[in-house]
């Protein structure tokens, strides 16, 4: 056989390998962009860039998983947000419980504080439990929760929300009072078209909304985002 030939099938064969197609998702689950084709996602847990400093457990892709009720709600809010020239940003969705167990073990590992200095400045370690910031279960692995922002329609820069994402302190809190006028506005606005769109808020997280009603109120899910 043609070496030429041969090469191309050992290519395809090589390609084929490689490609992991989307898994098959437990009924009530979608992939959001299925729904949502223009949604920007940015897993943090499928990156370095957490509080962590590591890629958790059970991220495999930087695919975003929600129940199919939170991704027709978040179409109707990227819509809406879009009449405005801005657009969603998603950070997190479904998570496996299998990242919970990540970050309990890391939270317990005192003398690891490699994000210190960017997530967690004025909080120690070992008080992340007693203060809530690391949990045995998550609403996230139950689907119907999201962690998001809103960004420029035309740069994808994040609005000022006064705080990053995932950081552990007052600084977070919907109704902190060291914000700047605009910061106000950029996280009433976020607060105002989630709960529009039957989303419930976290108060000591702007970004964290949760589906009234979700799916499975009472069931943690453990696979894979992938």
């Amino acid at each position: 056989m043609n070496y030429k030939i041969l090469l191309f099938i050992g290519s395809i064969m090589l390609l084929t390998v490689g490609f992991k197609p989307k898994q098959e998702l437990p009924e009530g689950f979608v992939y959001a962009k299925s729904v949502i084709p223009d949604l920007d996602v940015e897993l943090r847990y499928f990156s370095q860039n957490n509080f962590v400093g590591d890629t958790i457990d059970g991220y495999k892709a930087n695919r975003l998983i929600v129940t199919k009720g939170t991704a027709e709600k978040l179409k109707l809010v990227q819509e809406e947000l879009q009449s405005q020239n801005l657009c969603l940003k998603v950070y997190d969705g479904y998570r496996p419980q299998r990242a919970v167990n990540h970050f309990i073990r890391w939270a317990r590992v005192l003398d690891d504080t490699l994000q210190k200095s960017e997530f967690y400045p004025r909080v120690e370690k070992k008080n992340l439990f007693k203060s809530g910031y690391i949990a045995s279960r998550s609403g996230h692995s139950r689907g119907s929760t999201v962690d998001l922002t809103i960004i420029d329609g035309q740069t994808g820069e994040a609005l000022d929300m006064g705080s990053p994402y995932d950081f552990f302190g007052k600084e977070s809190w919907i109704e902190h009072d060291g914000l700047t006028e605009e910061q106000k506005q950029n996280r009433q606005l976020l607060q105002k078209v989630m709960l529009k769109h039957n989303f419930r808020n976290y108060p000591k997280e702007w970004w964290h909304f949760t589906l009234r009603w979700e799916p499975f109120p009472k069931t943690y899910f453990d696979f894979e985002v992938e």
